[in-house]
């Protein structure tokens, strides 16, 4: 089955119409060691800006 990722960054280069991510793979990291309690601790590394 399909992942269905979101994404409302429209200046990432995996962004798709519809808000769509067409990366292969998706990285996060937490900002606070190995644990985070919610999303704002941590950062999608998967992000390139486009040119």
């Amino acid at each position: 089955m399909g992942q269905r990722i979101r994404c409302e960054v429209n200046n990432c280069k995996f962004w798709a119409e519809g808000n769509k991510c067409e990366a292969d793979e998706i990285y996060v990291v937490s900002k606070k060691g190995n644990h985070a309690k919610s999303s704002s601790e941590t950062d999608c590394k998967t992000f390139i800006p486009q040119l």
